[in-house]
């Protein structure tokens, strides 16, 4: 891993991450225009701290929401300890209720985590899937305003997204982009849909790298490798918090379109290249 390599991943790990383009997807194609025969040449060490970085740009962003929530938990405990509810139920503990809801259907993908992983050496499969990607945003532009939010969604609603969410485990679906167009779909307010997204990464996020770690301590670690590595950390980190910022202007005015187009031809690019290099 060289200190070029480990700041051009750790750029497109916290552009994609966020932007509704597909990180693991872009990092596969990365992988092999790099001249890698697949994410195993990646260290898989690398590829968990990458994925902290952008969690903590999540942290950053989303910090009084985050910190509202902790304390809504043990607000919660005590209420319960009590057998008292307040009417109505806080905003920060039913988000709680929905992220919790909405995490739900990533244990379904556990016993074919392997297969779905290695998914991202086929460059006619993530070429496919950012077509996908393209094709709900361009919808996503197209459906009526929803005026949901934690207020008033529904554990229904909350259970689809996290459907969605467990689709776009496959490599080259965008989770951001997946999980805020069908919260659109359902009719979430585009500013919710973009805060449910993000926040609901979460505790998908640590479950998937705590899960990865055991394997990247088997793979062994190079620790002088360690200082390159966290300098692509950094970088998805910052560009992930600025990317976040943006995506939260953009859902504002409603035109993910770009994004479309940009899957698009990147998804065809994509499908072409592994046609010219069979």
């Amino acid at each position: 891993m060289t200190l070029l390599s480990s700041i051009l991943l750790g750029l497109i790990q916290g552009v994609a991450e966020f932007l509704p383009i597909s990180s693991s997807g872009h990092l596969a194609i990365a992988e092999h225009l790099l001249g890698m025969s697949g994410a195993a040449d990646i260290p898989e060490f690398f590829d968990v701290l990458l994925h902290l970085g952008t969690l903590a740009a999540v942290f950053i962003a989303y910090w009084e929401e985050i910190r509202d929530m902790v304390l809504e938990l043990f607000r919660g405990a005590r209420d319960l300890a009590r057998h008292t509810t307040p009417t109505p139920v806080p905003p920060a503990r039913r988000m709680i209720l929905l992220i919790v809801i909405g995490t739900l259907p990533l244990f379904a993908v556990l016993p074919i985590k392997d297969q779905i992983q290695g998914l991202a050496d086929n460059m006619y499969f993530i070429g496919g899937a950012l077509l996908v990607t393209g094709g709900l945003l361009f919808l996503s532009d197209r459906v009526k305003r929803g005026r949901k939010t934690e207020r008033s969604a529904t554990l229904l609603d909350a259970l689809i997204v996290g459907v969605a969410q467990a689709v776009a485990t496959c490599p080259g679906i965008s989770r951001s982009g997946t999980t805020i167009t069908t919260g659109c779909f359902v009719g979430f307010e585009r500013k919710f849909a973009v805060r449910y997204s993000f926040l609901m990464s979460i505790p998908a996020v640590l479950g998937a790298n705590i899960l990865s770690l055991k394997d990247a301590f088997a793979a062994g670690i190079v620790w002088a490798q360690v200082p390159v590595y966290l300098v692509g950390v950094a970088v998805a980190m910052g560009v992930g918090y600025a990317c976040i910022r943006l995506l939260k202007i953009i859902a504002d005015k409603g035109k993910f379109g770009f994004f479309a187009y940009y899957c698009w031809v990147v998804g065809v690019l994509t499908i072409v290249l592994a046609l010219i290099q069979k």
